[in-house]
């Protein structure tokens, strides 16, 4: 008997993306994106070094965007047909 992949991140019903997690560890993954991101306001004031900020921001979202990939339901464009579980 197959088993379906527990996704951290389920598709978006409509357009092409993930939505909010549905998982313990996606809820967390998204908690640490959020602490990261205030705390990247500390380390790089954008006020005093908005390059910086700017690089951290980008690599942060990369990151989540990495997580979303691997953890996450494969994506494609979707216009709401698809009945989610």
């Amino acid at each position: 008997m197959q088993t379906e992949p527990k996704y951290w991140f389920p598709a978006k019903r409509y357009g092409w993306g993930w939505g909010i997690p549905n998982s313990c560890q996606g809820w967390l993954v998204l908690a640490l994106f959020s602490g990261l991101f205030v705390l990247g306001s500390f380390i790089f004031p954008p006020s005093a070094n908005l390059g910086g900020y700017l690089v951290y921001i980008a690599a942060l979202c990369g990151l989540l965007i990495g997580v979303c990939w691997l953890k996450g339901e494969p994506t494609r464009w979707r216009w709401g047909q698809d009945e989610h579980a």
